[in-house]
């Protein structure tokens, strides 16, 4: 029986974007990154692929500084760009990862705060962990969340992950 519910079993990893710069005169959603944003992207690739399963599938908000983040990883996997991620919430966060096809085992969300670490936290039931409060205390840029969900993508819902490792990568 457990081992039925083992192969259901997804990861889910949640980041923000890496540091972005302050162009003047760049509206928010076209700000690009800093250097420095593209080479915690960078790391944070190099950790995802020495760490995590392989990605299946990338969620990226449209913001340049998400597109920018995602490319500096080198994570090759298909990716779909939601404008619903841009500035979202939880629930908005949920409704574009339960659209993600079942056979997608390990889905990388690129986003924002506060969507990402309230997103992490909602998923993860707010449990009372070291990585939990640290992640309620600062979610940086190129931070990783990644939760492990005990079910298919459309089954998702509050408190329905756990929260398997917080990185934040330096």
């Amino acid at each position: 029986m457990a081992s039925h519910s083992s192969s259901r079993n997804r990861t889910l990893i949640l980041m923000r974007h890496g540091k972005s710069a302050y162009p003047e005169g760049v509206a928010d959603h076209e700000r690009p990154l800093a250097p420095r944003g593209r080479k915690q992207a960078g790391l944070a690739g190099e950790w995802l692929r020495s760490t995590q399963p392989p990605i299946d599938a990338v969620l990226c908000s449209t913001a340049r500084r998400t597109r920018e983040t995602l490319e500096a990883t080198r994570v090759g996997a298909p990716a779909r760009f939601a404008e619903e991620l841009y500035g979202a919430y939880p629930s908005e966060v949920l409704m574009e990862i339960v659209r993600v096809e079942p056979s997608v085992r390990t889905l990388l969300v690129v986003g924002h705060v506060p969507g990402m670490p309230s997103t992490a936290l909602d998923l993860a039931g707010n449990p009372d962990t070291g990585d939990a409060n640290l992640m309620r205390e600062k979610f940086p840029t190129s931070a990783l969340a990644v939760l492990t969900v005990p079910c298919d993508w459309d089954e998702l819902t509050s408190s329905a992950a756990s929260l398997a490792a917080f990185h934040v990568p330096r």
